[in-house]
């Protein structure tokens, strides 16, 4: 397992809870050997003014994955990740229902990692595929 033990979906929803994750209500659902789930709720929050899911909030849930799973594979007391670049190709227009995005691991370095994201409908249609480049810095 690529994640630090004793990790499961309560803690990394508590994480969140005053911050942006918790305004649009993503929900981690799932953590596996190598990936972590998060949903989201397409509604008035994360619609565009047309009706269809925001681009940007689909990046929003791809920046709380790569983030979180990034922060999860470090010694978080000497460490701390940051975002250094994140790009999202926005495939299928989503209407209603919730999002789901899976976050994998292309690269797990001392000091850098690439995060793959992919982000479905609920019937299971790809939404949105995003990449993230996290920086792991030096606590001082």
């Amino acid at each position: 397992m690529i994640f630090n033990q004793n990790l499961d979906v309560d803690f990394l929803n508590n994480l969140g809870q005053d911050s942006m994750p918790g305004h649009l209500d993503i929900q981690f659902t799932k953590i596996g050997e190598d990936f972590i789930e998060a949903s989201m709720p397409v509604d008035h929050k994360t619609k565009q003014p047309f009706g269809l899911l925001h681009g940007g909030a689909s990046v929003v849930l791809a920046e709380t994955l790569g983030s979180v799973a990034a922060m999860c594979c470090i010694d978080t007391d000497t460490q701390y990740c940051v975002g250094l670049e994140i790009n999202a190709n926005h495939l299928k227009p989503v209407k209603d229902g919730r999002v789901r995005g899976i976050a994998q691991p292309l690269h797990i370095g001392k000091k850098t990692h690439v995060w793959e994201i992919k982000i479905y409908t609920d019937s299971n249609t790809l939404v949105c595929i995003s990449r993230i480049t996290i920086a792991v810095l030096d606590k001082k």
